[in-house]
């Protein structure tokens, strides 16, 4: 099996069923494979398994979260390489699996490629390919995105996996960090391009910022206190950031903020089992590269 296509999602069912109707397209079932995990969905998305009869299809009735969902479903891909989307995100190269082993095979030390994200809602894909610079724009970086990469299988069996001491926002770092420790390198790529259908208005009007907020406070903490050697400067630091820049200014970061230090401490006696300090060059060698475009 050459591809892998891993999709995770969550009460998105028009969104999923439209990424699913593209890929159908782009693929050639014969080397390629789709693999769907609903993670506890509730809006009706189960009724897409009929109708994709193709896609090898996961699911739990109760949400186990994005990284949970992904380390649930990750082993199961075949492919020797591992192309993460998101269900609202779709690629905009007819051939994107091509350019992925093209890529790989150029750069043998390269574990993931971290593809250029294109967020906003287009008339067509051409509309969306006018945010893509004619260049090729290419460089070593410290993190991906999930919703358009790839991941050699080897690579990824050689890692932890997406972490289930994660919910969502901020696996990516967590694998990528493990990537770079294991000796691979992530490269940012704009040969491949996704369209990440996001209307970043509707979704500030939702109060979508402030549950990133908190997910976000909380599982950075949780990555320092796993991967770095002596966590808590970075700790305080990152705290003491976010008190004067978020928790001052606004009530309701002002509770999200207390409510995140409270969930760290109760989960601590069991995040500490997950413990796995790397070497301090990697943590160098992190702070050297620069980070992918989004």
């Amino acid at each position: 099996m050459q591809a892998s296509i891993v999709i995770v999602s969550k009460d998105r069912k028009e969104e999923l069923e439209k990424t699913l109707l593209i890929l159908e397209k782009l693929i050639n079932f014969s080397i390629h494979e789709v693999l769907v995990f609903l993670d506890g969905c509730s809006d009706a998305s189960e009724l897409l398994i009929t109708q994709f009869k193709w896609v090898i299809w996961e699911k739990s009735e109760k949400s186990i979260g994005a990284s949970g969902a992904r380390n649930a479903l990750y082993p199961k891909a075949k492919g020797t390489y591992l192309i993460g989307l998101d269900d609202d995100a779709h690629p905009l190269q007819s051939n994107f699996i091509a350019l992925t082993k093209t890529i790989f095979e150029k750069y043998p030390t390269v574990g993931v490629l971290a593809f250029q994200e294109i967020k906003g809602i287009f008339n067509s894909d051409t509309e969306a390919l006018f945010h893509k610079k004619l260049t090729v724009d290419e460089y070593y970086c410290n993190d991906f995105i999930g919703c358009g990469f790839a991941i050699k299988n080897e690579v990824y069996k050689a890692t932890n996996g997406f972490p289930v001491w994660v919910d969502i926002y901020g696996e990516e770092s967590c694998v990528s960090i493990e990537v770079i420790a294991k000796g691979f390198d992530i490269l940012y790529t704009n040969r491949i391009a996704v369209n990440h259908r996001v209307n970043m208005e509707l979704r500030k009007k939702s109060g979508a910022n402030y549950f990133r907020f908190g997910k976000q406070l909380k599982n950075v903490t949780y990555y320092y206190l796993v991967y770095y050697p002596f966590p808590f400067i970075k700790i305080t630091r990152l705290f003491w950031h976010n008190f004067k820049k978020y928790a001052t200014k606004d009530w309701s970061y002002f509770k999200i903020y207390f409510q995140t230090i409270g969930i760290v401490l109760l989960y601590l006696p069991q995040l500490i089992k997950f413990r796995n300090p790397v070497n301090t060059k990697v943590l160098k060698k992190m702070k050297k590269l620069s980070s992918p475009k989004f």
